[in-house]
């Protein structure tokens, strides 16, 4: 097939297909801006002087001080998971009227390999079409938001960009990673011109994403203990080393919770077909069972905000901590704690986009769900199963996996932290104290005769566990959830017409 051809071949198709295409192109512009803002962040040059040194052209202390700017670039980059997450939910939208279209394509002599490269080529080209979109809002906005104020400083990082290899990396890495990911999903699916077949796991799942939350939990742990043993030696560890051990240790106890989705989703499915009794529920215990798999689809992003979400509310307890602790051994809160607590608001507004993003992943997912399984609800309906039992069977779907998935992913994001900081702890020392006033102190022949010394007792104060904020974003959380099945039950209610078994 010529390129030509696949590419007419690749931008054909329904209003459905236009749909998918403006959702996923949306998608990879918001992660396009999100990647752009990250290495924007990091492209700030530190200036001359020691590892302290200011950049003081901004007014924003995150961007000033070089020891925050990674912190800030890595939240940014953690608003892409969300959504990416939403662009993978957009790409499963309208699948089976694209399942019709490429058994069509098999029918009139297309081989499996032209419509696997045809469907991955859609998606490729809907995520460059956005990466692009995002570039030039980027570049737009750069020059609308340069504006000096009266002192000279910015506000934000207008005067430095990205190196031109990140921003290429970024804008055509996106699309190329979005076509690779889309053809080895496809691995599974095997198109013939009678249909699309796909080859289900016949076994349920295992919990082996168990073992992979435990090894995150425990390079964490072993993040201080690596860093005190070659700091005995007088020695520093490789550059790489403690990097590695966190991002490692978050991606692989982020892959274990969403992975483990899937067997808590199986799970929860056997437990409702034992021990329920209402129609509702025993209709969510065969889905729940029949594909585990789903639950770790649709709340993938969702999951992945909660644990950073959890990771912040510890660190956070981390910083009241110590505040705590300079407050018993004689301090008191200064204005770098105060800086330090407001930043800490910041991040937390991020997890509230992030949630915010990964409720409309859920909210296509849903309603993808709802509208691929609509001759299913019809028969039902045509049975007399009413509207109102198979509504609280969607209900039952997605909170039965979602509340312990939930409660799993802000445990381990918490756990996470806690495994990296120790309690905070100080005292153990003796300590001058001057009783006379401060010109008597101030003057070295006089201070000696106003001076005593005490000894400071050592002090522990461990972090409370942040109920409050646990809580706060789980409410959150499962807020999402019945929010988007609730919208997904108006899909229902016009999808689930007895009309609708007629439909080819």
């Amino acid at each position: 097939m010529r390129p030509a051809a696949l590419l007419r071949l690749a931008l054909a198709g329904t209003r459905t297909d236009g749909a998918r295409v403006a959702l996923t192109a949306l998608s990879a512009t918001l992660a396009t801006l999100s990647g752009l803002a990250a290495l924007t962040v990091l492209a700030v040059v530190k200036p001359p002087g020691d590892a302290r040194a200011e950049s003081v052209q901004y007014t924003n202390a995150l961007l000033r001080e070089p020891g925050l700017r990674p912190g800030v670039a890595f939240a940014l980059l953690m608003l892409m998971v969300p959504v990416l997450g939403l662009a993978g939910q957009c790409a499963r939208l309208g699948a089976p009227a694209r399942d019709r279209r490429l058994a069509a394509l098999r029918l009139a002599g297309a081989t499996p390999g032209e419509v696997t490269r045809i469907a991955a080529l859609e998606t490729g080209l809907a995520s460059l079409l956005g990466t692009l979109a995002g570039l030039a809002v980027h570049l737009i906005g750069r020059r609308l938001l340069h504006r000096p104020g009266p002192d000279g400083r910015l506000a934000l990082p207008t005067d430095v960009q990205p190196a031109p290899a990140a921003v290429a990396a970024v804008v055509i890495g996106l699309p190329l990673a979005a076509a690779l990911v889309s053809a080895l999903l496809l691995r599974r699916v095997t198109t013939t011109p009678f249909g699309v077949v796909r080859r289900a796991r016949a076994r349920a799942p295992w919990p082996w994403p168990g073992l992979l939350i435990l090894v995150g939990l425990a390079m964490f742990a072993a993040f201080r203990p690596v860093g005190l043993w070659y700091e005995r030696r007088h020695a520093e560890p490789p550059l790489w080393l403690l990097p590695a051990l966190l991002i490692v240790g978050s991606l692989a106890a982020m892959v274990g919770v969403v992975a483990g989705t899937g067997w808590i989703s199986h799970t929860t499915g056997r437990l409702l077909h034992r021990y329920a009794r209402r129609p509702a529920a025993l209709l969510a215990a065969r889905r729940l069972t029949a594909d585990p798999w789903a639950g770790s689809r649709t709340f993938a992003a969702l999951l992945a905000a909660l644990i950073f979400g959890a990771g912040a509310a510890g660190i956070r307890a981390d910083f009241l901590a110590t505040i705590e602790l300079h407050r018993r051994i004689g301090g008191g809160m200064g204005a770098s704690d105060a800086f330090y607590l407001r930043a800490m608001d910041l991040v937390d507004l991020t997890v509230a986009v992030a949630m915010a993003i990964a409720a409309g992943g859920l909210l296509v997912a849903v309603v993808e769900g709802i509208t691929a399984r609509r001759r299913a609800y019809a028969a039902l309906v045509a049975t007399g199963v009413p509207r109102a039992t198979i509504g609280r069977s969607l209900l039952w779907q997605s909170l039965a996996p979602a509340v312990p998935a939930i409660g799993l992913a802000l445990a381990v994001g918490y756990l996470l932290v806690r495994g990296v900081y120790p309690a905070p702890s100080g005292g153990g020392y003796p300590e001058e104290i001057c009783d006379a006033g401060r010109q008597l102190c101030g003057d070295p022949l006089t201070r000696a005769q106003h001076t005593r010394t005490e000894w400071v007792p050592k002090v522990t104060v461990p972090p409370d566990v942040p109920w409050e904020h646990l809580a706060w974003f789980a409410a959150g959380g499962l807020a999402a959830v019945l929010l988007t099945v609730g919208v997904g039950l108006l899909f229902l209610r016009a999808g689930a017409t007895v009309e609708e078994l007629r439909t080819t």
